[in-house]
Order: C-alpha cells, then structure tokens, then sequence
C-alpha cells in the first residue's frame, strides 16, 4: 500500500532516490577486531516502488549477519514532501586490524517512471572503517590466553541439581553454567572451562550455542554441563572461575565470575524441619506428659543430663571453607572471632580437642606473631571446626552468671 498510494512522478530527478550506509561504532571508538559494527542502510525514495532488491557487497574481512527483516515506512522530509524510508540493519565483525573500505551496497528499484516500469540502481556511497590494533599488555584479539571476549554485556547463571553442598560419596550433582554476551554470535563464545579441583570426579556434558537476534544487535548464549561426584568425605571447596570480557560501552577489561562452591559439608538445614508442626490429640499430649514426668524423676536420680552436640552454623562453615581455600588467613580468624566470644560452650569443646587447640594456637600464632609456629592447614582445620561437637562441661575455674550474688569475691 506505501507503493500503490504514492503519486506517479513524470520523471525522475537526482536526489529522489539515496541510499546510504552509517556504520555505529561503539563508544563512537575504532573496533578491535571481532568486535561487532552495526551498518545501519537508509534509503529514502520519493517515487514510488514496484519492486526491490537489496545487492550486498562481499564483505571481505568480515563476518556478518542481519539483524530481523527490512522495514519499509513513510517519512516526511525536510521540505513538507511524504517519501518512503527503506532500513536494513547488519552486524559486522572485522577479522583483523587495518582499515577498509565498505564497497557500495545497491538497491535495484522498479519504479513507476511516467507511466513506463523503470529498473533503476540506487548505490550507496563506500564507507570507511579502521580496526584499531590492541597495544594494552594484556588480553586482546590475538593473546591466546585469556579468550577474546568483546561485549557489550556479560552475564552468568550458575545452578546446581541438588544442592552441591548435600552431596556424599557415591552421589552426584549436575551443574549447569549460561553464558550470555550482548554483541556476540555464538561462534565466538569461549570453550567450556575448566572445572578440576582434588578430590572431585567431574564429567562434562555437552555444550549448547545460539544467536538470539534483536534490533540492537545478536546476543549470544552458550550453555556449559557437568556430572559432579565427590570421591573423598570431606568438603570440597570449588574456586570460582573467572572470565575476563571486554566491555564495548566503557573501552575496559571486565571480568566475569562462576562463583564459588563448596561440595559436602554435611547435615545442611532440611526442608522437614521447617514443616509446621501438626497438633497432637489430647490422648498424645497427657500420654507425653507423663513421659517427661518419669524422665525427671530418672534424671533426678542419675545426676545432671547429657550435654547436647553443638554445631557451627551454616553460613559460618562456608566462609571458613571458602577462606581456607583462598589461603586467607585473616579473613578466616575474623569469621571465626564472633563464634569464640558468643559460644562459649562451643569454644570450650573445641578447646578440648587437642587438634582444634592445636590448629586455633596456629593460627593465631601466625597472625599475631606468638612465637616461632608452623602456619596452619586451614582446609583441615575448617573441616574439624564444621564437626558437631558435644559441649563440654565449664571447669571448675569457669564463674557462673550470678557468682557475683553468690558471696564469691
């Protein structure tokens, strides 16, 4: 309808039908190379169009790709007159540094000329675009190592099915990474990573790609799989894995992280205990009743109950594992601290183990320079501290909270 509607023209003058080629840099930069160029291709025609076709130049030394279908709409221009606009958007990726030369790309129109079909060829004027080579030290087009990652976003997903840290020997869990760059097709996406630490068998699955296509450019995604299976009762602590990217919008070298994880760690908190509790019948209540009664009067007669077993909390356990992982001992002490001054039954257990004494002397032997001491294993000491523990009896030393009150100096 935007053809049939127009009105026929006797003839046709130069400047009724232009075509031109805008390349968008980003950051309004030179590129790297593979790093995306959007051209963005107008034309602007006052006659009115039977038929078209779009001839695209080579390309050389460019990978490419258009972004959704053409659009055709009405545009009013600058003196009042009603034409018709033409866009195409493509994505280019230039192979390597220098400077090029975009030959023309060629509309050939059928327009109504008078009256009389009439093929003309519309070509849009070259462009010039520079790659600009990398002179940073680090990372670039042509480093082998780290991946060359130019984008305008980067974001990842990391999830695991169950919970690593609820995983024992002879069991595993798989874990499923989304890497997802804006600016991108899929094809330049890094290969899977590396997932290898002591005491874990790891089977990778297979990996996903694909180009999702905006107007603002290809996103490109990749999914990466593997089987988990711990091979040692203790818990594993996984590091996390760093992917270094280029971010296209600011000019900098960014990074992007796989977080850590740790696999085992034992009695995590179940979804059972925070059921709500179903109301016993009144037979059950008095029956319980008596039952506590009889244990009183049992207890009575054997003397003080059976000290309960103590443990870190959940949270705690992974920071001290992740910390000694990290070799960190500071930051280990300091996760540490609140737990020794606000449980003291818990401190006097570990106190009571000599390889816990042992191991916390250590430490704090290291940090704050007690003497000549041997720098702890940490992993083995966050290990032993994530143990339940029965609390152990105060000392005869230890002052109750009313000694005070109690005529004691």
């Amino acid at each position: 309808m935007l053809f049939a509607n127009a009105p026929a023209r006797a003839e046709i003058d130069p400047g009724d039908l232009t075509l031109t080629v805008t390349p968008e840099r980003n950051g309004n930069a030179d590129p790297f190379s593979r790093e995306m160029v959007l051209l963005r291709i107008r034309g602007v025609y006052r006659q009115p169009i039977l038929l078209e076709e779009v001839i695209q130049p080579s390309l050389a030394n460019f990978s490419w790709t258009q972004l959704g279908r053409d659009t055709w709409s009405k545009t009013r221009l600058p003196d009042g007159q009603v034409a018709i606009a033409f866009d195409r958007v493509v994505a280019i990726f230039p192979h390597h540094a220098g400077d090029f030369t975009i030959e023309p790309f060629l509309h050939r129109l059928t327009v109504n000329d008078g009256g009389v079909r009439k093929v003309v060829d519309v070509p849009s004027p070259p462009v010039q675009l520079s790659v600009a080579n990398w002179t940073k030290p680090v990372g670039g087009p042509d480093a082998k190592e780290p991946w060359w990652l130019p984008a305008r976003e980067v974001t990842i997903t990391d999830s695991w099915s169950p919970d690593p840290e609820t995983v024992k020997i002879g069991e595993s869990t798989r874990r499923i990474v989304t890497l997802e760059a804006h600016g991108m097709v899929a094809e330049g996406l890094p290969p899977r990573p590396v997932m290898r630490t002591r005491g874990i068998l790891t089977f990778a699955g297979p990996v996903t790609r694909e180009t999702i296509i905006t107007p603002t450019g290809p996103i490109a995604r990749a999914t990466y799989q593997w089987d988990v299976r711990p091979a040692i009762a203790e818990v594993i602590p996984l590091d996390a894995i760093i992917i270094p990217w280029f971010d296209t919008v600011s000019r900098t070298l960014r990074e992007a992280e796989i977080p850590a994880r740790q696999i085992g760690g034992g009695l995590p908190d179940r979804e059972e205990d925070a059921k709500p509790i179903t109301p016993a019948s009144p037979l059950v209540v008095v029956g319980a009743a008596l039952a506590a009664f009889g244990l009183g009067l049992a207890l009575v007669g054997f003397g003080a109950p059976t000290r309960s077993r103590q443990r870190l909390d959940r949270a705690t356990r992974r920071a001290l594992v992740l910390a000694a992982a990290a070799g960190d001992a500071t930051a280990f002490r300091a996760r540490l601290a609140p737990v020794l001054q606000g449980a003291p039954d818990l401190a006097r257990a570990w106190r009571a183990d000599p390889a816990i004494a042992a191991g916390l002397d250590a430490l704090d032997g290291t940090l704050y320079g007690r003497g000549s001491v041997t720098a702890p294993d940490l992993t083995d000491l966050a290990r032993r501290l994530g143990r339940p523990v029965r609390a152990a009896a105060p000392t005869g030393t230890d002052r109750g909270r009313l000694a005070d009150l109690d005529g004691r100096a």
